[in-house]
């Protein structure tokens, strides 16, 4: 069976089982903020049309013409970022400047356009400046530049996880695409020195890497949604508690629908299906992976290497948080999370995939 057609059945399971999920986490939560049990399934339902939409455009659109526009989508991603800060247009939630308020819908996040963004301007700049790319200049200063200019904004409003993706996913594009090693390594100790030295000036921060390495000390503070998430996988046990029968779901566990949803996962359905998700996420890299082997140029191969690590990373991410073994960084689980952009940008990134897939099932062999 070809990778594509393998990558369309597992992100469909995904999208499908998040709904499910949602429908059975987000009710206690609904009713309490909106008086409507629904209102969570109702929304991400309305963004999965959306994400639909979005992703038949990118797999039926020349990933080429993306790879052209991108200078004045990097432009106009970096005004989306800059309004977030904008009294009237972006929303302050729980202290963060992260999401434009949209008549109609509860927001929108330019960071997660910023992730395709970034990727659709690496790949642009590896994939066509042959020459350019393997020294300093062309291989660190241009694409760091690039990156730069999007994490800047990003770690200011405070989205630490989102810059940790986009950064990582970045770098290891640079990577591959022949930046010089010698130069890539100073460059990310000290992109990383410069993230902890933000961290150590938050105290939440701060307090969120404490409950990381002490969680018992600070089980009724930083670490409180941590415990219950752990507390979720125990009841839940290998066969689960059965769907919808959650306790953690009412209110112990405050982002149950959002990003705490794989321990819901795990406490309704048991490891087995915790596991199957791990599992679907492993498939995606592996389609992901051979979809880049086999692009037919330089710019798609890296093009779709990137979408499938943020995606896949994204997910590591979220599980090691939910499981205890990494510090809470606010990232969504791909597909399944309650989250509309995460999940239309996440859709509309697996469509460009497929087009990359279907423009490499034709090419006689790869250009460089």
């Amino acid at each position: 069976m070809r990778a594509s057609t393998i990558l369309i059945l597992v992100v469909a399971i995904l999208v499908l089982f998040g709904l499910v999920m949602l429908f059975s986490t987000s009710g206690p939560q609904g009713e309490k903020l909106f008086g409507n049990p629904y209102y969570f399934t109702q929304r991400q339902a309305a963004w999965l049309l959306l994400g639909l939409v979005a992703a038949f455009a990118g797999a039926k659109l020349d990933y080429h013409r993306w790879m052209r526009m991108a200078w004045p989508l990097l432009g106009a991603t970096l005004v989306l970022l800059v309004l977030v800060y904008v009294p009237g247009i972006g929303l302050n939630i729980k202290g963060s400047h992260r999401w434009i308020g949209i008549p109609g819908f509860l927001s929108f996040q330019p960071s997660e356009l910023a992730k395709f963004v970034a990727i659709n301007a690496l790949a642009f700049w590896f994939g066509t400046k042959r020459r350019q790319r393997d020294g300093f200049t062309g291989g660190i200063v241009i694409p760091g530049a690039i990156l730069g200019s999007m994490l800047g904004l990003i770690v200011f409003e405070t989205d630490f996880g989102a810059t940790v993706l986009i950064g990582a996913t970045g770098g290891l594009m640079m990577f591959v695409a022949g930046a010089p090693f010698l130069y890539l390594l100073p460059a990310g100790v000290l992109a990383g020195a410069g993230l902890a030295w933000m961290i150590a000036q938050n105290p939440e921060r701060v307090g969120r890497v404490m409950a990381f390495l002490h969680p018992e000390e600070y089980a009724q503070g930083e670490a409180f949604q941590l415990m219950n998430a752990l507390y979720a996988f125990v009841v839940g046990g290998v066969g689960g508690a059965g769907l919808g029968q959650s306790l953690q779901k009412r209110f112990y566990l405050p982002e149950a629908h959002t990003d705490f949803i794989f321990a819901i996962i795990g406490e309704e359905l048991g490891i087995a299906a915790s596991l199957g998700v791990v599992a679907l996420f492993i498939v995606f890299f592996l389609c992901g992976l051979r979809i880049s082997g086999r692009a037919p140029d330089a710019g798609g191969r890296l093009m779709a290497f990137g979408i499938t690590i943020l995606v896949t990373l994204q997910a590591a991410i979220n599980i090691g948080v939910v499981t205890g073994r990494l510090p809470t960084k606010g990232l969504p689980l791909p597909f399944i999370s309650f989250g509309g952009t995460s999940l239309m940008v996440t859709l509309f990134m697996t469509g460009v995939l497929l087009n990359i897939a279907r423009q490499g099932a034709g090419a006689p062999k790869l250009r460089s």
